[in-house]
Formats: structure tokens, C-alpha cells, sequence
């Protein structure tokens, strides 16, 4: 029988008299119920010693007023300091059947919360940063998946026709398509179907002018009027539009193969919107061209934002069909196309290429886009990187721009078996993308196999890993209740104190401007360890303080926010400068799915001045794209500063 992992840091803190004496006697007279107490009543009292704290960190829920508690999804931080925290319907169908749809927006400065109206489903949606501070947010959830013996109504995709060159035609939720034998079919959202394309045939000496009318075609998903097996048809159909007469009905018209009773997944919507953190609010903008849930969006060089894989509105993975998002125009165009599973973990590397580190999260074969490699964009071409061990275990893993950035090197951690496989691995590995041919090269091993785990960077150029569970969504009881630090340069571990909520499916974490870390959600299948009572989704937000915010000073840095341009010099006011040892750029993070690949941080080159410290923003738009930033001050002990907010343009 599985268990909860517990993964606790030693401590030689000395026991208190006190302390010793309580213990002694509570077991004395209650025998095994007073020592599990005893037990942990010893555990808090050690953990909240400052020797302890400046060893191994501390752990504190924060108190969330019941009407702010949310299952977060989604996170992200915005230049305002502020957390945004979307939750869409929350992976429930209640929600979802209701349109209740919910964000919330987290200061984390004084704990305050604040409720945002949100118009669409936006669970499991892609974001990323803009250049201008706004959040993109694109995709969700346009229905729930329906499990065979769950299916009460036959379904599937209508290919809708139209053969006028003169309009387009828009059909709302609920047209009705009738097929030849009268079984009736309703659409369960409105669709839009382009005008049809007309060429016009030159005329030669052989062959007179012809013009030629080729349709147009859009999808929509149906369902039947009734319920059970009499909706079912298992033939190709030309389908009547009810309400369409004369030479409309001739023009537009439904197609469809099979509408069954199978197992129906989740489907995607189109809708796209910029989250303002100065508003403090969604703004509508161009739609996608494909329906997207559980899609990636990464920014590129020029600011642009690639959308990649989801499932669309028939719930059927996109096969390699992507979009660049321009937030200049707020308008979608094509992209290359290339085949991912969902939620693909993809890094903006040095030149503009994308590193695909083989993470990702849930749909799509085994055996198709789950190779590493570099992704030429320009020439849209894919050279695999070969090196990594357990290569079928990397569903569900996390994957990190190992700091500083300008190392370009990848780092995956953990991972587990496609879909819900119980297999976990311990694997972690570096693909140094600076090298000639590119490989990944094992990496230690985390304490257990990990699924979920969340991995952060922080100013002192290390990782911070958290959560997971040994067990697809936490069965049998096997969430990890462990935290560590990763050194890139010693190439190993630390073990720090373990947190008290643990973490799988569906939860996030990142770093705050003061240098504390946040961990929110988990979406737990079951609730016990013997897999009987369902799953409780976790709304407690815990927040890790590191050991090198106990340290008795850390570095001053006195400015607001400030505006820079890449290759220019920014001064940085400080009292001391010549106890600044490093300079950290480090970019927000917008993460869900154990997924985040806005995080980076870029290394500066400081210069002590009699006003504080001159650093020059690099040039190169692939290693610090447009945007806000958060600018941290180290000291020799790697103790950081609070962040100020830099514009990057």
C-alpha cells in the first residue's frame, strides 16, 4: 500500500527542557496516540527554530477568505507584483454547466485578494507574457471529456459547406442539421463558414473563360435531438440546414461520417484575450484560428507569441497546425507546423530557435512528438537532441532554462509513463544547447520518481523543486512532501524543509518579487490511500521562505520601476555597491501543468559607480525578449535583494 512520501531535512537543533519534559510525560500517559502527537508537536517546535530556518527554510499558509479560495490552474505574476490566478471552471462540470467561471488576483505584499470577472472558460488555456506587461491568455475549455457508458447522445464532427462566393454564413448554437433518414442533429456552438473561393479561367483560342466555384468548409461539433443508440449514424450523410430554403439550402449544408456513442474528450475554444494588470482586467481580442485546450504559448524573439498543440473543438489533438499571436495588431496568422503533444515544454534559445525538452503534459501516442530536439523556425526543421534515459517517462515532467540563461542549458527533471501510468523516474538531465552537437548528460537523481514536480528559479542562480507524487494524480497516496535546492555549478541537491500541503496534478509555483517562492493547487484523483473516497482539489496557498531570507542583511535596491532598452546601460541605486556580487534579470512567470518556459534569468554585467550599480541590458532579443523583468541585487553569500521591475523594449 502506497503512502504520502514525507521527505524531511535532519536537523542537530538541541531539544528544550521544556520541551523534553512535555514529551516525556504526554507518551507516559497515552502511550502510542501521545507519541504520534508528541512526535509532531517536536517536528513544529524544531522547524520554527531560527537555527533551523537559515538552514533548510520555512513554510506558511496564507489565510485566504473563503470567497477568494479557487482551484488554481493557472498562474501567473504580473509587473504590478500582483498574482494572477485563473481557475476557469476548475476541472468541475458543475462550474462548467453553470458558467461559473472564476479568477482571482493576489497581492502578496499585504495578502489581499480581489475577485476577476471572467467572460470564458479559460481552464487549461496557454499564456504568456506580452512586451507591454499584458497577459496573453488564449484557449480553454469548450466542453467536458464524456466517458463511454457516460455518452448519452450521439456525436461528433459536422463539416459544414458553403458554396457561395458572396457571403459567408454564420450559424448560431443550435442549428439543426437533418440528414436522409430525418435522425436530427443540433450544433453545440455557433460556427462560421468563409464565403467559397471563385477563380476565373483565362480565355483561349481553345477553351473559353470559365469560372470556377470551390466551397469553403467549417466544423462544428452535434450532437442528436435524442437520447441512446437511436441517434447513432454509422454511414456518410449529407446534412439539410433546418431554416434554410431555395438556393441557400443548395449552397449550405452539413457532411458528416460516423456519430456515435464513443468517449468524447475535451474541446477546445478560440477565444483570446490580454490580461491588463493596470485595469485589472480581460480584454477581448482576434480569436485563434483553431480551438485550443491544453495548448503552450512561448514568446519569441521579436515578441510575437507561438501557439502550439491542444486539442480543438472535436476534441482531436492538432495535428502540427500552430498560429503566431502579434500583439502589436492583436491579430493571429499561420506559423510552421510541426507535431506536439500537449502542453510541450519549448524554450526560446540563443538565435531564435525553440528547444523542445521532451516535457509535456497528458494527450497525444506514445510513439509521435515526444522526441528532444532544436526547432529551427525559419527553416522549420527539427534536429533531435539523443542522450536521455527513461525517454518514455517524460509526461508530466518539469523542465527548466538552468540559470544563467546565457549557458543555454536545459534541464528535465522527473517525469512518468503516458497517461495514467503508474511509472514514475528519479531521471533528471542537462541538454547544453552551446554545444557543437548536442546531448542531454545525466543529472543526480531526485530522492523518489517524481510526477508533477514544480521547478523554480531564484536569484541565487539555483532551482527550487517542490510537490509532485510518485503516482499518476497522486494515487494510493503517493504525494511527496519534499522540497530542494538544485546547484547548477556543484551539480547536486540540498534537502530543504518539507512542505505541509502536498502537490500533484494541476499545481503551480513560482518566485515572488521578494524572493519568496509560492505553491498553489492540486487536483488529487483520490482522497485516501486506498483510492475509495474521491479527490478534494487543494485551495490552500503555501509560501516557502529560503534559507537566504533569514541571512541578518541582504542588499538594498531603491528605484521604482524603470525603462530600458536592450543594449543600454540602467542604473541601479544601492548604498553599497561593492557588496553586490551578481545582478539577476529574471523574467515572470506565467505556469500551469508543471509547464513554464516564460522563467529566465539573465546574468549582468555590473559596474560600481558613486550612485549605485551600472548594468547593460544585452542586445540579443533571443535571450531577453521584450518585456518586464524583475531585477535582483546578490551579495557575496548569494543573500537577494527585494526585486525592482525593469521594462525591458
Amino acid at each position: 500500500m502506497g503512502g504520502v512520501v514525507k521527505v524531511y531535512p535532519k536537523t542537530k537543533a538541541r531539544k528544550a527542557a521544556l520541551g523534553a519534559v512535555a514529551v516525556s510525560a504526554l507518551v507516559a500517559a497515552n502511550a502510542p496516540a501521545a507519541a504520534g502527537f508528541a512526535e509532531r508537536a517536536w517536528h513544529e517546535y524544531t522547524i520554527n527554530q531560527a537555527s533551523y530556518k537559515i538552514r533548510y527554510g520555512h513554510w506558511d499558509l496564507v489565510d485566504v477568505p473563503e470567497k477568494f479560495r479557487i482551484n488554481a490552474i493557472h498562474a501567473a505574476l504580473l509587473h504590478t507584483g500582483k498574482v494572477l490566478l485563473i481557475a476557469g471552471s476548475g476541472n468541475d462540470e458543475k462550474n462548467f454547466k453553470s458558467g461559473t467561471f472564476q479568477s482571482v488576483l493576489w497581492d502578496p505584499r499585504n495578502d489581499t485578494f480581489k475577485e476577476i470577472a471572467t467572460p470564458k472558460d479559460m481552464f487549461c488555456a496557454g499564456h504568456a507574457q506580452l512586451p507591454d506587461g499584458k497577459l496573453l491568455v488564449a484557449g480553454g475549455t469548450a466542453r467536458y471529456e464524456k466517458l463511454t457508458g457516460d455518452v448519452t447522445r450521439a456525436g461528433g464532427g459536422m463539416m459544414v459547406k458553403n458554396e457561395d462566393p458572396d457571403n459567408p454564413r454564420t450559424l448560431p448554437v443550435g442549428t439543426v442539421f437533418e440528414g436522409s433518414t430525418g435522425k436530427r442533429y443540433r450544433s453545440q456552438l455557433p460556427v462560421l463558414v468563409p464565403r467559397a473561393t471563385k477563380t476565373v479561367t483565362e480565355e483561349t483560342e481553345d477553351t473559353p473563360k470559365k469560372v470556377v466555384v470551390s466551397a469553403s468548409q467549417a466544423r462544428v461539433y452535434v450532437e442528436s435531438d435524442v437520447e441512446g443508440e437511436e441517434g447513432i449514424a454509422n454511414t456518410a450523410d449529407q446534412y439539410r440546414i433546418k431554416g434554410l430554403r431555395g438556393k441557400d439550402a443548395q449552397m449550405v449544408y452539413g457532411l458528416a461520417t460516423k456519430l456515435g456513442l464513443d468517449k468524447k474528450d475535451f474541446q477546445g475554444l478560440k477565444e483570446t484575450y490580454e490580461f491588463d494588470p493596470v485595469a485589472e482586467r480581460y480584454v477581448t481580442v482576434d480569436p485563434m484560428d483553431e480551438a485550443r485546450w491544453y495548448p503552450t504559448l512561448v514568446t519569441l524573439k521579436d515578441g510575437r507569441v507561438l501557439s502550439v498543440s491542444g486539442l480543438d473543438d472535436m476534441g482531436e489533438i492538432i495535428p502540427g497546425k500552430n498560429e503566431i499571436y502579434d500583439p502589436k495588431t492583436r491579430t493571429w496568422g499561420p506559423a510552421p507546423q510541426r507535431y506536439f503533444p500537449t502542453y510541450p515544454a519549448l524554450f526560446l534559445t540563443k538565435g531564435g530557435n525553440l528547444f523542445y525538452s521532451g516535457s509535456n503534459a497528458g494527450y497525444g501516442p506514445a510513439d509521435k512528438g515526444r522526441k528532444p530536439g532544436v526547432w529551427d523556425l525559419d527553416a522549420n526543421t527539427f534536429t533531435p537532441v539523443p542522450g536521455l534515459t527513461d525517454p518514455e517517462l517524460t509526461e508530466t515532467s518539469a523542465s527548466v532554462l538552468l540559470p544563467p540563461a546565457q549557458d543555454q542549458k536545459v534541464m528535465i527533471l522527473g517525469g512518468g509513463g503516458v497517461g495514467e501510468s503508474h511509472e514514475a523516474t528519479k531521471r533528471t538531465a542537462v541538454a547544453d544547447l552551446k554545444a557543437a552537437n548536442p546531448r542531454f548528460a545525466s543529472g543526480p537523481d531526485l530522492p523518489v520518481g517524481t510526477r508533477y514536480l514544480n521547478a523554480v528559479l531564484t536569484p541565487d542562480d539555483k532551482v527550487f523543486t517542490t510537490g509532485g507524487s510518485r503516482d499518476y494524480r497522486g494515487k494510493q497516496g503517493s504525494d511527496i512532501l519534499g522540497a530542494q535546492f538544485y546547484d547548477p555549478r556543484a551539480r547536486a541537491f540540498d534537502t530543504m524543509a518539507a512542505p505541509t500541503v502536498g502537490r500533484n496534478y494541476h499545481s503551480e509555483a513560482l518566485l515572488l518579487p521578494d524572493g519568496r517562492i509560492a505553491v498553489f493547487g492540486s487536483n488529487p484523483l483520490f482522497g485516501d490511500e486506498d483510492d475509495t473516497r474521491p479527490g478534494t482539489f487543494e485551495q490552500r496557498i503555501e509560501v516557502y521562505t529560503p534559507p537566504y531570507l533569514y541571512r541578518d542583511k541582504r542588499p538594498t535596491l531603491r528605484t521604482g520601476p524603470i525603462e530600458a532598452e536592450r543594449g543600454a546601460a540602467v542604473t541601479l541605486p544601492t548604498p553599497a555597491p561593492g557588496k553586490v556580487a551578481a545582478v539577476r534579470l529574471m523574467r515572470p512567470s506565467a505556469v500551469t501543468h508543471a509547464t513554464d518556459v516564460e522563467q529566465r534569468s539573465i546574468a549582468l554585467e555590473a559596474t560600481a559607480r558613486a550612485d549605485g550599480l551600472s548594468v547593460t541590458i544585452p542586445k540579443d532579443p533571443s535571450l531577453v525578449p521584450a518585456g518586464w523583468y524583475m531585477v535582483f541585487l546578490t551579495d557575496r553569500d548569494g543573500t537577494p535583494s527585494e526585486a525592482a521591475w525593469v521594462h525591458v523594449r
